[in-house]
Formats: structure tokens, sequence, C-alpha cells
């Protein structure tokens, strides 16, 4: 079989040319739909809401203060004596749970607000590597309070989930799932920068 002739360089039919690049307007719109747009969107969505509720609890102090002074107390639980040496009464012990909680609340907030600008600064062409360890470290630090501390610990080990009144799984839950999720969608693989793709001849 002859060998077919080779095209010169730019002369390609129509449906075999390439797809536009950065620079074309399709081009862009499949780069909104890149991991690393959808990274740093998650991971900006997680810091804004983790730094409202922080903000929300040093401003309204009193109010998530009685939730977890409940909490602890297990007094709105069943009361089942097998459980109830639990509690804890005090009310020092109680407001220091509460304030490592704002503590680290802010804390992992200021971690994924500094991992949004390294994405950032990713989408504008740097290495995405530091944006995905900062991402990592301010999600699990999510995951941490809201599946260890009010899942685990304040729903199982203080019996939170006997409560009709004070009983904060659901948005728990919530909390974990958008942690989770981000996470997950933070660590998927990225496509090398500048690859072009082409459509095979058929």
């Amino acid at each position: 079989m002859a060998r077919q002739p080779r095209r010169p360089a730019g002369t390609e039919p129509a449906d075999h040319a390439p797809e536009e690049g950065p620079a074309g307007r399709p081009g862009r719109l499949l780069r909104l739909g890149a991991p690393a747009v959808a990274a740093t969107a998650l991971t900006a969505t997680v810091a804004l809401y983790t730094a409202l509720v922080a903000f929300g609890n040093i401003t309204d102090f009193g109010t998530n203060q009685q939730f977890v002074r409940h909490v602890l107390s297990m007094d709105t639980t069943f009361k089942d004596p097998d459980l109830m040496w639990r509690a804890i009464e005090s009310p020092a012990l109680q407001n220091a749970a509460y304030v490592a909680v704002i503590v680290w609340e802010a804390a992992a907030a200021l971690v994924l607000l500094a991992a949004t600008w390294l994405w950032i600064g990713a989408l504008r062409g740097g290495a995405s590597h530091r944006a995905r360890a900062a991402s990592t470290v301010g999600l699990v630090m999510v995951l941490l309070l809201f599946g260890m501390g009010f899942l685990a610990i304040g729903g199982e080990w203080f019996a939170m989930w006997q409560s009709s009144d004070w009983n904060g799984l659901d948005a728990a839950a919530r909390n974990v799932a958008l942690a989770g999720f981000a996470l997950l969608v933070v660590h998927l693989p990225a496509e090398p920068s500048g690859q072009v793709r082409h459509r095979r001849p058929r």
C-alpha cells in the first residue's frame, strides 16, 4: 500500500483541525471546567462558610454557648443512668470546650482562605501542589471538627442524638459531606497545562 503524502503544516482538513486553544472562546470555556477551577470554587466556599461560622460564634457568643452547655451536661437526653456519668457539668470546662471549638473554626477558616489564594495563583499559571496541600489541611480540620467532634463525640459519647432541642447532627453531617466532597475534588488529577488535543483522523 502506497503511503499517503504528508500535508504541509497548517493545511489540515477542517474536520481534522485541532481544538481552539486558550486564546479562543471554546478553549476558555473548557478551561472553566478544569479540576483546578472546581477545587478553587469549593475551597473558597468552605472557607467562607467556616469563617462566617467562626465570626457568628464570636459576635454572638451566647447562642451556641448554650448549645455546648446542654450537649455536654446531657440535660435534655433520656438521662440513662448508664450514660449520665459522661456528662460534664462544670461551666468552666464547658466554656473552655466552646472556646476551643471557636479557635479551631477560625484556624481552619484562615488555612482555607490561604488555600483559596494559592489556588487563584495556580489558575494564573503557578504550581498547584501548595494550594492542594493547604486545602487538604483546612478541609481535614473541618472534617475533624464536625465529624469527630460533633458526630462522634457530641452525637455518641454525649448522646446528642437523644435530644430533640439541642441536636446538631444534621448540620454536622452537611458540613462533613461538603468538606469531604471538596477534598475529593481537590485531589482530582489535573491535565497538564498547555495540552492541546487533536482529533484522530477517520
